[in-house]
């Protein structure tokens, strides 16, 4: 008597595999909580966020990744504008977001924007959901590893509500931030890779900035806004770079697949 094709199981390269589907026959069965994504803040640091979940997730097959809702929304407003006092509050656009991925059913959330932060764990806690903050995820990360004190590259929004420099402080590690001009070739550095147009002159510019903060004594280099990530070369600085969007994608792995 033959089995039926659909239930026979042959090896190959050491995997279990179903002949029928392809598919490692001992995917693991989760019930994985659902996360969602408040994005958009910019389209390009969305993206890049979702692609290291994907990597952070120890997965065999699709079904082992984490569920994903995404909310890209474009048109909130610039969140350290509003900040510093020369922009719409952004707080409107944010809410109908976090509730629109409350209504599709997420109960975890993930902000990839680090600016965004100043405004949105209250609105997180008025939807119930599961707020991982990127903020938080760094400066434990940092903390973990010893570090003493850490270089900020962020939006003038975010040294302005010091929300790296408060999380870092709580941990025992000092925030250094870059003098005026160099702030100034970092907001540059960021509108390029928002508007697609980063050159090798912003990636010069932004390699020494960092490379001045190590200079001052930082241990580590936080890409504190996702976009820096996209245009910092950290071959060209002293000390190891950090990406938060890295952090933050592991710990949202870690914490939705339990």
């Amino acid at each position: 008597m033959t089995r039926s094709r659909d239930r026979e199981l042959v090896s190959a390269g050491g995997r279990v595999v179903d002949p029928t589907s392809g598919l490692d026959a001992r995917c693991p069965v989760r019930a994985p909580r659902l996360v969602g994504v408040l994005g958009g803040m910019g389209p390009a640091a969305t993206v890049d966020f979702y692609g290291k979940l994907v990597e952070e997730t120890a997965a065999t097959c699709d079904q082992g990744h984490v569920p994903v809702v995404i909310w890209g929304d474009p048109r909130v407003p610039d969140r350290s504008l509003s900040l510093l006092g020369g922009g719409e509050d952004p707080t409107p656009y944010l809410r109908r977001g976090i509730e629109a991925l409350k209504q599709a059913g997420c109960e975890v959330l993930a902000v990839p924007c680090n600016t965004a932060h100043a405004f949105v764990p209250r609105l997180a806690d008025e939807a119930g959901l599961e707020l991982v903050s990127i903020i938080e995820v760094t400066a434990d990360a940092l903390a973990a590893d010893g570090v003493r004190a850490a270089g900020v590259l962020a939006t003038s929004g975010t040294l302005y509500a010091g929300l790296y420099a408060e999380a870092l402080r709580r941990r025992g590690v000092v925030a250094i931030e870059p003098d005026e001009p160099g702030q100034r070739q970092v907001m540059a550095a960021i509108g390029a890779v928002k508007s697609g147009g980063a050159r090798p002159a912003h990636r010069r510019t932004l390699a020494e900035v960092a490379r001045s903060l190590a200079e001052r004594g930082a241990e580590r280099v936080v890409t504190a806004c996702t976009e820096l990530v996209l245009a910092l070369d950290g071959s060209r600085v002293p000390v190891p770079i950090v990406d938060p969007a890295r952090l933050l994608a592991r710990r949202v792995a870690d914490l939705a697949l339990g």
